[in-house]
């Protein structure tokens, strides 16, 4: 639908049949569940484009805190929504470019508002639904919240830059100051949680001294 579009345009599923999130894993539809994507020109390089994961974080912390106790909320890098330290929400951001530029940005949102999915063998996670714990919202519903939270969330960024909105993605991270492990291709690293860099790599303190990491799965 990219090419038709004027201006960004959030596209929100009934039903689902083939949803995916990071690294192809399978995300499991419900009925009663979110599952929006938001597409837009962000312009600029994928690093730029790439900080929306984070927009998109705060936006569905603040949706999610307008039915549920926020202290109950929390946001784990790089991309997942935890309720109650289960996963209730992930982020997955795909893009079209034209040479260095993107030229359209898909970010995808998937929220478990009524039911969440059985857990995963593997998973660090277990998934649970707003409804768990909170009120019964219903998809489109809670889309126009949400809505309304990420525009402000670009309006910030183009008027002020990422800071604050790297400085409210921290004061809402699961984790911070905690050790943590982040399992990249490459293998395994663990150390303390200290920050997020000022392009939203994970900075972990470690017997070598800081490390970034710009991509990896988080456990703890």
């Amino acid at each position: 639908m990219a090419r038709g579009l004027r201006k960004p345009t959030w596209i929100m599923a009934k039903t689902q049949t083939a949803g995916r999130g990071r690294r192809g894993r399978s995300w499991t539809d419900a009925p009663g569940n979110l599952k929006a994507t938001l597409m837009l020109r962000p312009g600029g390089m994928p690093a730029w484009a790439a900080l929306r994961s984070f927009l998109a974080a705060n936006a569905l912390y603040e949706a999610l805190a307008m039915y549920v106790d926020r202290d109950l909320l929390s946001l784990k890098w790089p991309n997942d929504v935890l309720l109650d330290d289960r996963k209730v929400a992930g982020i997955l951001l795909e893009s079209i470019s034209t040479g260095p530029v993107v030229e359209w940005l898909a970010v995808g949102v998937g929220v478990n508002l009524r039911h969440a999915p059985p857990p995963e063998k593997q998973a660090k996670f277990a998934p649970i639904a707003l409804a768990d714990v909170g009120e019964v919202v219903k998809p489109q519903d809670f889309l126009t919240v949400l809505a309304g939270y990420y525009a402000t969330e670009e309006r910030i960024l183009e008027r002020l830059g990422f800071e604050p909105i790297r400085a409210d993605w921290l004061e809402r991270a699961a984790r911070l100051g905690d050790t943590i492990t982040a399992r990249t291709a490459k293998g395994e690293i663990s150390g303390i949680f200290d920050t997020i860099d000022e392009t939203g790599q994970l900075v972990l303190i470690t017997g070598r001294g800081p490390v970034k990491i710009p991509a990896a799965d988080i456990y703890f």
